[in-house]
């Protein structure tokens, strides 16, 4: 019987966070697999889990690069590796006393099979415990990434690039976006106050709130009644990039989680929105918000369909398109994209995206807008798609957006995640003249 089949009642906290990395690094992704992974962690040590693998995840490349001197000779062994990993960034990046996350990681070596290397991994903790702040500068400095990726950030923002990768590798703040049908961000925010929860206004978005503390969302006041949602703060600029929506015909394709589709219900009256999703799961999410929100009515119709094929019953209005994406622009609230994009993927990326636009943009009524979204920060996906589209389109027009946020594009704005405000999102507003 294998390891992996034993069970995990004897495996301590760091050989539990070792197992969800090393599911990780085999291709799968965090939030398909953490639900499971953490039934089997007590309770009390729940967010020390979520911290060493999150924080792991979001220092991979960095510590990939300060371990590689540290060997003599190549490990080629993941799991000891991950284990070398979860130690160094216990030692480097968090209050956990240094003899205890040597110890603790050292068991989890053998826990896990390899007791004939849990010397090497020690006697690389134990060195770095004795000089930490050389290796939290070298960590400081290692730029984070996987090379694939960097060398397209080195082309694509050569002069962003350090401040780029440092931001990639931050904590994202937690965002909301208040219901205006149910209250002013000013009412919210001293509804905050009087809870004691610190909080503040965001800077571009007219609607978001930073959080200043760590809350838990379902407890804060006015969450049962809708009074507000989840959202990044620059995912909260979608709503007012388009035009009067008041009686008009709307899609929102690629809608779910919801939180485009809740901003547009907040904001305006449609006479119709369909929400689609080819991901008919991820579409309950969808209607739960809306129901939160008391948004749901006859005119609102959540859909599952694929957007490359789907024909809408009639001509829209508007479309909002925020198409599939490598989602690069999110990584601090995913780290584990990190690991599990490639740069192949960005090719059936970009091809994806431009069959949906293809779909969507012949569908769409003379002298209506399409908004095209992406949470990415690869020009590919973005600025370079948007010359592709207009070249072939002659009858598209690009609405400028003038705006004091994000950078200029030759199409479009792109935004780049930045501490304490919004994640990587591209946005491009296009009307059909003909």
């Amino acid at each position: 019987m294998s390891h992996s089949e034993s069970g995990t009642s004897h495996l301590n906290l760091r050989a539990q966070v070792i197992r969800t990395l090393l599911a990780v690094q085999q291709g799968q992704s965090l939030a398909s697999i953490l639900p499971l992974h953490l039934k089997k962690v007590a309770d009390r040590d729940r967010a020390l889990f979520h911290e060493l693998v999150l924080g792991t995840l979001r220092q991979w490349y960095a510590l990939k690069s300060i371990t590689l001197p540290l060997l003599v000779k190549p490990l080629n062994n993941d799991t000891v590796e991950t284990c070398l990993y979860v130690g160094l960034y216990q030692l480097l990046e968090t209050r956990i006393a240094p003899h205890a996350a040597i110890s603790e990681t050292v068991t989890a070596v053998k826990q896990l099979g390899y007791q004939a290397l849990s010397g090497v991994v020690n006697a690389i903790l134990r060195r770095v415990s004795r000089e930490t702040s050389e290796f939290q500068a070298a960590l400081d400095q290692a730029h984070g990434l996987p090379s694939w990726l960097f060398k397209r950030l080195k082309k694509d923002w050569p002069e962003q690039l350090t401040e780029l990768s440092h931001e990639l590798k931050q904590i994202a703040p937690l965002t909301l976006r208040v219901n205006e049908r149910q209250v002013s961000r000013e009412d919210y925010l001293e509804i905050l106050e009087e809870h004691e929860i610190p909080a503040h206004a965001c800077t571009i978005s007219k609607v978001g709130i930073i959080l200043d503390a760590n809350v838990q969302v379902p407890d804060l006041p006015g969450f049962d009644i809708g009074g507000f949602s989840v959202q990044d703060e620059h995912a909260q600029l979608c709503a007012t990039l388009l035009p009067n929506l008041e009686d008009k015909y709307v899609i929102d394709a690629c809608a779910a989680p919801g939180g485009k589709t809740a901003h547009i219900l907040e904001k305006y009256q449609p006479r119709k929105l369909i929400a689609l999703d080819q991901d008919a799961k991820r579409l309950t999410r969808v209607t739960e918000n809306l129901e939160r929100l008391l948004l749901e009515g006859d005119h609102v119709e959540i859909k599952a369909a694929d957007a490359i094929t789907w024909q809408a019953p009639e001509q829209p209005d508007c479309i909002v398109l925020d198409a599939p994406c490598s989602a690069i622009g999110v990584m601090r609230r995913h780290p584990d994209i990190r690991l599990l994009r490639h740069s192949t993927d960005i090719t059936q990326t970009v091809e994806l995206q431009k069959q949906i636009l293809e779909n969507m943009w012949q569908q769409l009524k003379v002298g209506g807008t399409l908004l095209y979204i992406t949470c990415s920060i690869l020009k590919a996906e973005n600025e370079q798609q948007m010359v592709e589209f207009f070249s072939k389109h002659p009858e598209a027009k690009e609405i400028k957006i003038e705006a004091d946020w994000g950078i200029e594009q030759i199409h479009g704005r792109q935004l780049l995640p930045k501490t304490g405000q919004g994640d990587g999102f591209f946005y491009c507003r296009i009307e059909k003249t003909a």
